[in-house]
């Protein structure tokens, strides 16, 4: 008996000593339902808002207010420096950012957002406390949602080159003929907004898109009894090797551009939140940002998630988001982060909407086997990749010209100089603006000369009959 009792403390303290605190967290989270891309502009649905805000419920209860809580986050009224959220200049991701807000911090309620002013006036504020959190834009250069191919909005010239290399690959080039008769079968469910030579696996994402949209959504489409569970499910088959294809490549990760830019986003997030909180400070909690599915798969190749679980080479669906959580088995009861040594990271992703019936599921990072692994093996793991300045941007892509011209080799050190003479040089970014007006200027002068000699002449793009893909250039997906 007494042995018995010995060994239930004994257990009980060990449980107290190996109890985790969640530091931080970065979650990256995809849209929710949409209008299909083919008919643009696109917009956030009902059901599309639905999702993200019952996602940003199920964040709530895990960061906020439950036995995951982030330490020393505030819970119910904002605190803007503890919170970092960006989406791309895009509607649908934009509203998306705000829904989840929405359910992240919902309103304080009457009682606790009236003001008292030195008058004595009171004023309530709107909405019943409705809490104001900014949604900053970020640069993706991955386009927006009413794009259909993945790196066609991209600046990045050298991603552009590889995305657009998946189109001679023998994989390509073997599922554009072999699918042929498949869909082909489809034009009658789809050619009142796709014209029939579009309906190939070159278009296998834009073609997926409209069924997708079209059984969620319309009562009635036409040829539906063509649509069978095994033709729904070979379309999204096909849909995610085509995509897989142009956002990751293993043997040049110049493809994977965006999930480069995530993995350096991350790692300077989470290293603010161990800089301040190592100064004892509550900043830089929570970061969230709303993004594109290319960027998921792109980072899912970068990271060895397909090794992990080979569901990771398709698209996930409307609202999935991923998390990496910061956190430590050793005492953190105070403010303070401790030492690096003692922090652990592990990745959570969760296909679709998460809510507390479906919650995230732990996945082992780099092709390893734990689902937790230390602070310096996370960072170095993805600082193999990761995208952390311009530089190292403009050096990856191959950019030489405007914000990249001061990188260049061809500057030999002397573009942010000036002259030695009289200190009179010419700006990098001075520079590539005139470079760009002096070759727009000879391109539309020849032009012009090309239509006069050869009797072209501009038509408008409304006189176009019916929706139609972009050509074969790799473009901006979500």
């Amino acid at each position: 008996m007494q042995f018995s009792i010995a060994l239930s403390v004994l257990s009980f303290l060990a449980s107290v000593d190996a109890a985790e605190t969640i530091l931080g967290a970065y979650i990256f989270h995809r849209h929710g339902d949409r209008t299909p891309k083919s008919l643009p502009p696109t917009n956030l649905t009902t059901l599309g808002y639905e999702q993200v805000y019952t996602s940003g419920q199920y964040y709530r209860a895990r960061y906020l207010t439950g036995s995951s809580k982030i330490n020393g986050i505030n819970e119910d009224v904002v605190k803007l420096t503890q919170l970092s959220v960006t989406a791309p200049v895009d509607n649908v991701l934009q509203n998306s950012a705000l829904a989840f807000l929405q359910a992240l911090y919902p309103p304080v309620g009457s009682e606790e957002s009236v003001q008292v002013l030195t008058d004595g006036k009171s004023v309530q504020a709107p909405m019943d406390g409705y809490q104001l959190i900014p949604v900053n834009t970020i640069a993706t250069n991955a386009g927006s949602e009413d794009n259909g191919w993945l790196q066609d909005s991209s600046v990045c010239a050298n991603a552009k080159v590889s995305s657009n290399g998946y189109f001679t690959s023998a994989e390509y080039n073997q599922l554009l003929p072999s699918t042929g008769d498949f869909y082909s079968s489809l034009i009658p469910v789809v050619n009142d907004t796709l014209s029939e030579k579009d309906v190939t696996y070159k278009n296998a994402y834009i073609v997926y898109d409209l069924v997708n949209v079209a059984e969620i959504h319309n009562s009635s489409i036409p040829s539906s009894d063509m649509l069978t569970n095994e033709t729904l499910f070979e379309l999204r088959t096909l849909a995610d090797a085509h995509e897989w294809g142009l956002a990751y490549n293993a043997s040049d990760n110049t493809r994977a551009i965006s999930g480069m830019q995530l993995a350096g986003e991350i790692l300077k997030y989470l290293n603010n939140t161990i800089e301040s909180g190592q100064k004892g400070s509550t900043a830089n909690k929570l970061g969230i940002q709303f993004g594109a599915y290319a960027t998921f798969l792109s980072f899912f190749g970068l990271a060895g998630l397909d090794k992990a679980d080979s569901d990771f080479k398709g698209l996930p669906d409307y609202a999935s988001s991923m998390t990496f959580e910061l956190f430590t088995d050793v005492d953190a009861s105070g403010a303070t982060i401790p030492s690096t040594d003692d922090l652990q990271v592990r990745f959570l992703f969760h296909n679709g909407t998460a809510s507390n019936t479906s919650e995230l599921t732990v996945y082992p990072l780099f092709g390893g086997s734990s689902n937790a692994i230390s602070w310096t093996d996370f960072h170095d793991g993805l600082a193999k990749f990761a995208i952390s300045s311009t530089e190292q941007w403009c050096h990856t892509c191959g950019n030489t010209t405007g914000t990249c011209a001061q990188y260049s080799s061809d500057n030999n050190g002397s573009s942010s100089t000036g002259s030695s003479s009289g200190g009179s040089g010419m700006s990098p970014a001075v520079g590539g603006v005139i470079g760009a007006i002096v070759t727009l200027a000879v391109v539309l002068g020849s032009l012009a000369a090309f239509m006069f000699i050869g009797g072209f002449r501009l038509v408008s793009k409304k006189m176009a009959g019916r929706a139609t893909p972009v050509s074969e250039t790799a473009e901006g997906k979500a």
